[in-house]
């Protein structure tokens, strides 16, 4: 079973039991953390695509550390006077591991057809 989830204005493809590293999230480190936007489920028997999200579905993940990405040096100048300008960045991650996806399945029922009216109940008198 695997799902796609929504988080930091990204989507990641997680299974149970793997770890990920996501945007910043405001969660200590050890707390549980639950993903509500599920865009698309994979179970044994169906697949279920969200419309955009599916109703139902989490995914509940523990945060294992709080952390900042690998440096990336940018540089800007502007052409014939004489302005440069280096600078470095290291953007903030979490990293979490997914512990378990749920899905509840939606029981569903036959619809059954609308009776006719009677003839009484409709203020309709047989004369």
């Amino acid at each position: 079973m695997y799902a796609v989830l929504k988080t930091g204005g990204k989507q990641y493809t997680v299974h149970e039991n793997e770890t990920i590293k996501v945007e910043k999230l405001d969660v200590p480190v050890g707390e549980e953390v639950v993903f509500d936007d599920i865009l698309f489920v994979n179970t044994d028997k169906a697949q279920i695509i969200g419309t955009p999200i599916v109703s139902g579905a989490k995914v509940i993940g523990r945060v294992l550390r709080h952390g900042l990405g690998k440096k990336i040096i940018g540089f800007t100048y502007k052409p014939k006077k004489r302005e440069r300008r280096r600078f470095g960045h290291r953007q903030p991650f979490t990293e979490v591991s997914i512990e378990k996806i749920e899905y509840k399945t939606r029981t569903t029922r036959k619809a059954e057809a609308p009776e006719a009216p009677k003839a009484e109940e409709a203020g309709e008198t047989a004369e």
